[in-house]
């Protein structure tokens, strides 16, 4: 047994700026967000002669403070290509440029169909060369040379090139890093000019990747000696309920002409509903001296008596803590450095799986791409918290971030709600699997893009892992083994206190490449008995299914007849249906490779307790994957999800809530009962619960009371029952007392819209979003669960329709349309405020013949 006991921090400068101004004040640093006011065009040629060959040289330099092992690159002599690009000079007319706001994803307002674009990547036009520019105004003091001017990036899809004033200043290749660059130099005081240059190929993701700055960009204004970038680490290597021991690690570093001596001084305060308290430790100052143009670390140590333990719901509370930490000279404050983080304690046991504080913690996760659904890639705020928030409700306590870093929020999040996070990093490495995906980088830049994403990830409470690649190819080879050893190596520098993990779907116990991980993640082979294998193996290593499931369906279609099993494949009689590309939501069928809910969960009782727990494919549909109908002519996002691309959860959503809230009473019957032309036919019902036993009554008339099938299985099933119009009811029974209960009833004809929202209150900030569900119901307000109506949307008052979804993965029509047919019975519309807002705004769904819905909202 492996016990690993730390404590984990987050260097969350943008939360912090406000937090902290209840505990200290924040001298020598100023953050803010760049991510209004720009000029952007696409084009679909190269418009400037430019590429990242060409500019190759000038940017591979920035990786260099993240290359420890590997061989750093030299600076470049000469000029700098692209300065005398048009789009880069300050006299450039931009005119005719489209204006945006960042976070933006050019590629998600279509159309679908896109040229040259599969169905993978979600036929949206992600390709082409992207300009943004915006004019940075700069004061005199942030040019009289005694300040530090940085830009930051959190994610730029993809191949970045940023020039200032005419001046090539540095890029980063990879979509998915964050990264920083220096402004200094080139800024003067007044106008300046920023220009930046995407280069995004086609076939160069296996998922929709989105296009465009996609992520948050900050200005960074601090003293010219200041803590580095992601320049804190915190350890705690004991950790009980009546004292943690509290290591901190600074980074200070000097950019100025002459060596400073400088004063750290960190003092810590409990955070609670986003504000601090007192101070509760204070780590003893200690003075070191930074040379001119290096960096120095500063180490300390202080206890923190009875110290509020980080841990997930609902058997744990996500406490955090809030470090701020302050550099002076001679008397003057030359910078505040605020970190977030949390106390917690893990164990990667071989035969308890994962212990978090010593509590067993049996992982119920889902893996996660990272669109938005109708919004795309482009990072909002609200739309990832309401994500969560569903899959909080489904029991889902743990995240993987498939495959690719995430957005710095999501992990905030994660802090803040008590999810754990598998922080994964990339799909491939040197071998490929699209054309021009990552492979293409992996010689140059994995060992900075690695170090980059576990300095920037590794203080937050919620990450519990590291994974260093996905399925990657030739798993039985000697090369992937290589290769994840140096991977693991970087990563247990750059964090010694977690463990780091490869998904496999192919690696057997024979081979080198779960021999060189520390934990055995496994894709799909735990449903097929892989685990004891593994096991046998190695029995010193914490085993978990990295992957599972892959179950596929279409909310609210049903087809007929249904298999006797519990897991079929989705070609299989009554299944599907390929003309109209629905998979049969009785949720039992899969790709080939995959299984349903049911026979994961008994792959994984069979193996308990020593079998950490899973990672399900997925928590949401995602644009793009669309499988089994990815080539031409085929959809446009995926059949994976438990909850569907609008957000609607599908019936698998509840059979997961049985298993992953055993206490919550609830009971699920499918399928709905509208079936006119099923008369007399045998139309099996099945029902969800976690209950002991199950009844159902059609029309009043008992169908039988059964027993819950076995350990594991969920599911309960009424395979003969012929359909009758009216009315059906489930019961489900605990300790032979009532414990839930669903009702299907036949719906009549269409006759009106419902209107709900998530929200009835919103920030007035433009940036905010309210999810707008319409529902389609008969004269008596049930839900007519196969209507397609047209629902047209508009919004009055000081409020915008930003996308319409209905979760429907073969609808092509433009997410920002107005108008949108309902996919079983549901439409969505999502909606925000003009920016700085306030009172009301109505939001009104019309459909040709219904009486129309609206709801109110308020912007505050």
């Amino acid at each position: 047994m492996i016990v690993l006991v730390h404590l984990v921090l987050l260097a969350l400068v943008s939360w912090a700026a406000a937090a902290a101004a209840a505990a200290a004040p924040t001298p020598g640093r100023v953050q803010t967000s760049l991510n209004e006011g720009w000029k952007f065009a696409r084009f679909t040629n190269n418009p400037d002669s430019l590429s990242y060959n060409t500019l190759k040289p000038w940017i591979l330099p920035l990786a260099n403070p993240f290359i420890v092992t590997g061989t750093k690159y030299p600076s470049p002599s000469g000029s700098a290509p692209g300065a005398n690009v048009q789009q880069v000079q300050s006299s450039f007319n931009d005119n005719t440029w489209q204006e945006v706001d960042l976070p933006h994803d050019w590629a998600i307002a279509g159309p679908f169909g896109a040229p040259g674009i599969s169905g993978g990547m979600g036929r949206l036009p992600t390709n082409g060369i992207g300009w943004y520019r915006k004019t940075l105004v700069a004061t005199a003091d942030d040019v009289s040379g005694t300040k530090s001017i940085f830009l930051d990036v959190d994610g730029a899809m993809s191949y970045a090139a940023v020039w200032l004033n005419g001046n090539l200043v540095g890029g980063w290749p990879w979509g998915y890093a964050s990264w920083r660059l220096d402004l200094t130099r080139h800024l003067r005081a007044g106008n300046n000019t920023l220009a930046i240059r995407l280069e995004s190929a086609v076939e160069n993701s296996r998922w929709y990747p989105g296009a465009g700055i996609y992520r948050n960009l900050w200005l960074v204004k601090v003293d010219k000696t200041h803590v580095g970038q992601w320049g804190t680490q915190i350890t705690t290597p004991q950790v009980s309920a009546s004292s943690a021991t509290v290591n901190l690690a600074v980074q200070v570093e000097n950019l100025g002409n002459a060596t400073r001596e400088v004063e750290v001084t960190t003092r810590i305060y409990p955070v609670n509903n986003g504000t601090t308290a007192e101070a509760v430790a204070t780590v003893k100052a200690a003075t070191i001296s930074v040379p001119a143009g290096e960096k120095r670390s500063v180490n300390g140590s202080v206890a923190v008596a009875n110290p509020r333990l980080w841990g997930p719901p609902p058997s744990q509370t996500p406490n955090l803590y809030l470090a701020v930490t302050t550099l002076t000279s001679g008397g003057t404050v030359l910078d505040t450095y605020t970190t977030r983080f949390g106390i917690r304690s893990i164990t990667y046991s071989p035969s308890q799986g994962l212990l978090i504080n010593s509590q067993r913690v049996y992982v119920q996760g889902t893996c996660n791409h990272h669109d938005q659904g109708a919004i795309g890639a482009a990072y909002n705020h609200r739309a990832t918290q309401r994500q969560l928030e569903i899959l909080r409700d489904m029991g889902t306590n743990a995240l993987r971030t498939s495959h690719n870093p995430p957005a710095p929020e999501l992990l905030e999040l994660a802090d803040e709600m008590g999810f754990i996070v598998l922080d994964e990093a990339f799909d491939c490495w040197s071998v490929g699997k699209t054309t021009n995906d990552y492979h293409l980088l992996y010689p140059e830049w994995h060992e900075a893009d690695l170090r980059a994403f576990v300095r920037r990830d590794r203080n937050h409470a919620s990450v519990i892992a590291w994974s260093i690649g996905n399925e990657v190819a030739n798993q039985e080879a000697a090369l992937p083994a290589r290769e994840a050893t140096e991977l693991q190596n970087i990563v247990h520098a750059e964090d010694p206190t977690r463990q780091v993990t490869s998904a496999m779907n192919a690696a057997a116990p024979e081979h080198a490449l779960p021999a060189a991980v520390d934990i055995i993640g496994l894709n799909y082979q735990g449903e097929y008995g892989n685990y004891a294998a593994f096991r046998q193996k190695f029995p010193n290593k914490m085993i978990w299914g990295s992957e599972t499931a892959s179950c596929i369906s279409s909310r609210g279609t049903y087809y007929f007849p249904v298999h006797s099993g519990n897991n079929n494949r989705w070609n299989t009689a009554g299944s599907s249906d390929a003309n109209a590309r629905y998979i049969s939501a009785y949720e039992m069928a899969n790709p080939g490779w995959g299984n349903s809910p049911d026979a994961v969960f008994l792959a994984q009782e069979r193996f308990q307790p020593w079998v950490a727990g899973e990672f399900v494919w997925t928590g949401f549909d995602y644009i793009g994957e669309p499988t089994p109908w990815g080539g031409n002519g085929g959809s446009r996002s995926s059949y994976f999800g438990i909850v569907d691309l609008a957000g609607f959860p599908k019936d698998r959503f509840y059979i997961y809530q049985a298993r992953w809230r055993p206490d919550k009473p609830m009971v699920h019957l499918l399928p709905h009962w509208t079936w006119p032309e099923r008369v007399g036919q045998v139309t099996p019902i099945h029902v969800f619960s976690g209950a002991d036993e199950v009844e159902v009554w059609i029309n009043g008339a008992s169908q039988g009371r059964k027993k819950k099938p076995g350990n594991g299985i969920y599911r309960f099933r009424w395979d003969e029952v012929k359909y009758a119009a009216g009315e059906v009811v489930a019961v489900g029974y605990k300790g032979g007392k009532e414990w839930g209960r669903d009702v299907k009833k036949t719906a009549g004809t269409a006759a009106a819209l419902a209107v709900t929202v998530d929200r009835a209150v919103i920030d007035g900030d433009g940036k905010d979003l309210a999810y707008v569900r319409v529902e389609v119901v008969d004269d008596k307000g049930i839900i007519a669960p196969r209507a397609n109506n047209t629902v047209t949307f508009s919004v009055a008052g000081p409020g915008k329709l930003v996308a319409t979804d209905n979760g429907d993965p073969t609808d092509m029509t433009a997410f920002p349309s107005s108008s949108r047919k309902a996919f079983s019975g549901l439409a969505l519309a999502i909606v925000k405020t003009e920016k700085g807002a306030k009172g009301q705004f109505t939001v009104t769904a019309r459909a040709d013949g219904l009486k129309q819905g609206q709801v109110v909202i308020t912007a505050a």
